[in-house]
């Protein structure tokens, strides 16, 4: 054995358990600040020196994660991998949006305003087929981005919170009915306004030609006017149901009729959201039979609605403008009225 070795081997041999954990947090500073003034490369080993390494880390045991600092641990799980002859384990999960993806999207996102859907569609066309749609939300999150689209002045939201006291919806809702001739599928006009809330139904019919739609808007240009209701607007869909005459019949008493787009459902949402509820909330209860029976539950639950039922859009309160009464602690005075057999229900104060 050379001699050189001999005091370190003297020295170990003597030491304690304590001490030798002193000595080695000793080497292991020791060899961090060499490190430090090793110039910034990447460092090369030997396949016999990782395999060194490895045999010397399999007799520390787990706590070679804690000494080892030439190479990250993850590094050295993997050339005992390549000793031992085994694969590397595959990280489980969906892999990582490249990093090069991630800035194209903050780029678009920062550059143009656009939301989530507009910036999709950009990547599709760059030919980034595999991001999805909640991929790209994700990211906009991530950097405190609204995912939304940036709403200028002139958008259609704010079109609508401008014209909401005069503007109007409209739209058809059908049913299929029992009658005496088989199943027929009725059809209904319902127009809500957007301030209010308020709907106004025709009755229904199982043949919407251009003269019911006329006399039809005709009883709601009245029913209008009998509420003090104003009406400047009307926006609806391409249906055919409504006729060459629709717009023509608006437009001569002063009121714009506006065509919405192709397949744009959502530019109509307040219709929209209304038929289906009076669907979901009433006519999917019932096997319906007849016009007069149709229309007796539109009736029935469009003054529920009115009068009974909280909207959400009016801060919880009815579209008919009533004042909530005086709450208390007590619920002795809590009364229900219900509506076609159960099925609407309405919880009201009673007068003390």
């Amino acid at each position: 054995m050379d001699r050189p070795y001999q005091p370190l081997l003297f020295v170990l041999a003597r030491c304690s358990r304590n001490q030798l954990i002193r000595q080695i947090e000793f080497l292991k500073a020791e060899n961090e600040m060499l490190r430090k003034r090793i110039p910034l490369q990447k460092i090369t080993l030997k396949p016999e020196e990782r395999a060194r390494l490895v045999q010397l880390g399999q007799a520390v045991g787990p706590a070679v994660r804690y000494l080892i600092t030439i190479v990250r641990f993850a590094c050295y799980r993997t050339w005992i991998s390549k000793v031992q002859n085994k694969e590397p384990q595959k990280r489980m999960g969906r892999p990582r949006t490249p990093a090069a993806i991630r800035e194209l999207v903050l780029r678009l996102a920062r550059e143009t305003g656009w939301g989530y859907t507009r910036i999709l569609g950009e990547l599709r066309k760059l030919g980034y087929q595999s991001i999805s749609r909640q991929t790209v939300v994700n990211i906009l999150k991530s950097e405190g981005l609204d995912p939304g689209p940036q709403r200028g002045p002139n958008s259609w939201d704010d079109m609508l919170k401008r014209h909401a006291t005069t503007l109007w919806q409209c739209d058809f809702f059908s049913k299929r009915l029992a009658t005496r001739r088989g199943i027929r599928q009725a059809m209904a006009l319902v127009f809500i306004n957007l301030a209010t809330r308020r709907v106004w139904i025709s009755p229904c019919t199982t043949n919407p030609t251009a003269a019911w739609v006329e006399q039809q808007s005709g009883d709601f240009i009245k029913a209008t006017v009998d509420n003090g209701q104003q009406v400047t607007l009307i926006t609806r869909d391409r249906a055919d149901h409504y006729g060459p005459n629709f717009g023509r019949f608006f437009q001569e008493r002063g009121i714009e009729v506006r065509k919405l787009a192709y397949r744009s459902p959502n530019l109509n949402a307040y219709v929209e959201r209304f038929i289906q509820s009076i669907q979901k909330e009433c006519l999917d209860y019932f096997l319906i039979f007849g016009e007069k029976h149709f229309d007796y539950l539109v009736k029935e639950y469009v003054e529920h609605y009115h009068t009974e039922r909280p909207h959400q859009g009016l801060g919880n309160q009815v579209p008919s403008g009533e004042p909530p009464p005086i709450s208390s602690n007590s619920g002795n005075d809590i009364r229900c009225r219900t509506r076609l057999g159960g099925l609407l229900n309405h919880y009201w104060r009673a007068a003390a």
